[in-house]
């Protein structure tokens, strides 16, 4: 990638995660995140940029092509070269990046967004499930996560400790995050007290259900230097699918998350921080053996997704979190991870540098 356009990262901002956003519709989680971006560069409205690309999921509305209602918040004139992806704005995101790449644009928004409190999120999920043998049977997210832990406690790999030891870094780093809907002080203990939800997982296993969205300002470097605005380098992004076949694949690794972090170019250097889409305590513990990270490495710091999970926006919002603690000076390089499908089915691996 290093003999393509450099991209850099400009600008992130993400709503709080709520458990309900009561009576707001997506246009309005996604207004305020629009707003925040564009004022962070100093531009008007999305027709500033280049190219415009969303992530979402019709299955949570229940309506087909219902991501075009949440185009209304960019406005409706004058029209926009502007793109979708059923998938978490992660991959909005690398659809964003090849455009840049291409030379088809200098600048991008993309934007994720969900409203997950209506409906039940781990049925729904369901339907991402291969169509013929599985998604049939209903085996929603957390049935699917649980056999994963299992298989893992089985073969001695972790231990229900481990990942209580997770969920209690998660709660306490959460501590510092406003934007967090999970936190606080809890012991191994007290949490390995708590009764199972579908065994071996307990309910702080699992992701919570939040409602919300975030946003991101991308562009060559050489526009971000025009901006005058402080940027992080994207210096790799690769994504890579496992077998939809959950019976052809090794549930107690990520291979795919590996490789796309090789391609990505993790390796070429030390990694400060590291933000990790985990939508179980078990899942972490995976990721950070597949990625190799060390005791150095400062493993979601912002509490993950265990502590809040924007559903179709959490990818992004990993990759926007190691983007401030750059900028902040709080680190010099970093990896974000994204995930979607059942099990960690399809992983995204970014990498990010200081300017």
């Amino acid at each position: 990638m290093s003999a393509q356009r450099e991209i850099a990262i400009v600008a992130f901002h993400q709503s709080p995660c709520q458990a309900s956003a009561g009576a707001a519709n997506e246009v309005e989680l996604i207004m305020p995140e629009l707003r925040a971006v564009f004022d962070q560069v100093g531009l008007a409205n999305a027709q500033d940029v280049d190219f415009v690309c969303s992530g979402s999921c019709d299955y949570l509305q229940g309506a087909a092509f219902a991501f075009v209602a949440g185009v209304d918040a960019l406005g409706a004139v004058p029209p926009i070269r502007e793109s979708h992806v059923e998938m978490d704005a992660a991959w909005a995101l690398y659809e964003a990046v090849l455009k840049i790449r291409m030379g088809h644009a200098d600048s991008a928004l993309i934007y994720g967004f969900a409203k997950s409190s209506p409906g039940e999120l781990p049925i729904v999920l369901s339907q991402q499930l291969d169509p013929y043998y599985l998604a049939p049977l209903w085996v929603d997210t957390v049935s699917l996560a649980a056999l994963q832990a299992r298989l893992m406690l089985d073969a001695g790999l972790i231990t229900e400790g481990d990942m209580a030891e997770v969920v209690k870094r998660s709660r306490r780093n959460a501590m510092t995050n406003p934007l967090a809907q999970l936190a606080g002080e809890t012991s191994v203990a007290d949490l390995l007290a708590k009764p199972h939800y579908l065994s071996p997982l307990r309910r702080h296993d699992c992701c919570p259900v939040s409602d919300g969205a975030a946003a991101m300002i991308i562009a060559t470097v050489e526009q971000a230097k025009a901006w005058g605005m402080p940027y992080v380098r994207l210096s790799g992004i690769d994504h890579r699918i496992e077998s939809h076949n959950l019976c052809l694949r090794d549930l107690t690794d990520s291979v795919s998350t590996r490789k796309a972090a090789a391609a990505a170019g993790m390796n070429a250097g030390a990694v400060d921080v590291a933000e990790l889409y985990a939508p179980f305590s078990h899942q972490e513990i995976i990721l950070s053996r597949a990625l190799g990270l060390g005791e150095d490495t400062r493993v979601n710091p912002s509490g993950g997704v265990l502590a809040g999970n924007l559903m179709m926006a959490s990818g992004l919002s990993r990759i926007g979190e190691v983007f401030q603690r750059i900028v902040a000076g709080e680190a010099g390089r970093g990896v974000a991870h994204a995930t979607n499908g059942p099990c960690l089915q399809q992983n995204l691996v970014a990498v990010l540098e200081a300017a």
